[in-house]
């Protein structure tokens, strides 16, 4: 089996976040001394570090204090829904999004209700069509930038655009998963939504040191938030989960001081991988044209004209995965991103992999064209 189905790519751990975490436990071991503990909103220099990088971002006005540290993102991001959603809260998610959202939503409380995009104009998202989406009682509005899957990235327009339609609804709160925010092959670099105008002081930002600064593995993720939801968060986190360790910030913090270098590191390395992933999907049967996405290291394949007819979306859209699995080939479902039919392919693996899997998919998916 070849996967191309995982989130994590093949990076190696940056020398600087080794090197900083090896001087923690050499620092430990020299003093006969354990490992310290962290506050649970994280070490006070990693903080600072990335409330000043948002504010390079253009986020001017962002604090450290604004800023908590988690032991994986998945943490803060639970964490903030709990203390945001009451039970049957409505939330709003343009979809394709990330399959973690829906039963994290449901557990902590909310109702999800989608808005569907079409990869006929590039899942844009029309402001028109999210204020009829949006009611008054609306709680949250749930947008990924990069989006995973769809590897779309939103652009400071974009985002002018949707944010005008938002501020007509001072009780919503926007939440900006970013995760994947320094993987972009576009003109511009990926905006912040903390760098936006922000009338009712209700954004927030996720985001965390797996996918742009190669920390898979390491379970340090973040968020920033207006200062009375941070403190709201972070005493709940106290609560429930133990801080992120101090090797893994050490790791995220130099991470953190060398983001640029990193992140254009890890595209230079996938820059290698992305076209062969591309030419591949061109080249099977009856490939429909194909945008290339500007961010993460996804293409959202369309295999809706391999689908079983006789069968609801949803079901031929499983058998689709199961054939390709037969052949070797593990993707994500685009089903549980809310596109049956769609798959998500990863381009984070070696090119060799790659090209076997792609002439595996050219085998299971041959007899199936029409």
């Amino acid at each position: 089996m070849i996967s191309l189905a995982s989130g994590y790519g093949n990076f190696a751990v940056p020398a600087v976040a080794l090197q900083a975490a090896t001087a923690v436990l050499t620092s430990a071991q020299q003093r006969h001394a354990p490992l310290a503990v962290s506050p649970i909103g994280g070490l006070p220099e990693l903080r600072e570090a990335l409330a000043a990088r948002y504010r390079q971002r253009g986020a001017r006005g962002t604090t450290a204090e604004q800023v908590l540290v988690t032991a994986g993102s998945k943490a803060g991001l639970f964490a903030l829904l709990t203390e945001l959603l009451e039970p049957g809260a409505d939330v709003l998610m343009p979809t394709p999004n990330w399959f973690g959202f829906y039963e994290m939503v449901r557990r902590a409380g909310g109702q999800l209700r989608t808005l569907p995009l079409a990869a006929a104009d590039n899942y844009a998202l029309h402001p028109e069509a999210l204020r009829a989406a949006l009611t008054p009682a609306t709680r949250l509005l749930i947008i990924s930038n990069p989006n995973n899957p769809t590897g779309r990235v939103y652009s400071q327009e974009e985002w002018a655009a949707v944010l005008a339609v938002t501020q007509d609804f001072p009780e919503l709160w926007v939440l900006s998963d970013e995760i994947y925010e320094g993987i972009c092959f576009g003109p511009e670099p990926v905006p912040t939504l903390l760098a936006q105008p922000n009338p009712h002081g209700r954004h927030v930002v996720v985001s965390g040191f797996s996918k742009s600064l190669a920390l898979a593995g390491w379970s340090v993720g973040c968020l920033v938030a207006p200062l009375e939801l941070a403190r709201a968060v972070e005493a709940r986190l106290f609560s429930t989960v133990p801080p992120a360790t101090v090797l893994a910030q050490a790791a995220a913090l130099a991470a953190t001081q060398h983001a640029e270098a990193i992140s254009a590191a890890l595209c230079a390395q996938l820059s290698q991988t992305r076209p062969v992933l591309l030419a591949g999907l061109a080249a099977l049967p009856g490939a429909p044209a194909l945008v290339a996405p500007e961010g993460t290291y996804y293409v959202f394949a369309d295999f809706t004209r391999f689908l079983d007819p006789a069968l609801p979306a949803a079901l031929a859209s499983a058998q689709a995965v199961q054939q390709l699995a037969a052949g070797g080939v593990e993707v994500v479902d685009g089903a549980t991103c809310g596109a049956p039919g769609f798959a998500r392919l990863s381009y984070a693996v070696p090119e060799t992999e790659l090209r076997q899997a792609l002439a595996r998919m050219q085998e299971v998916f041959a007899p199936l064209a029409v």
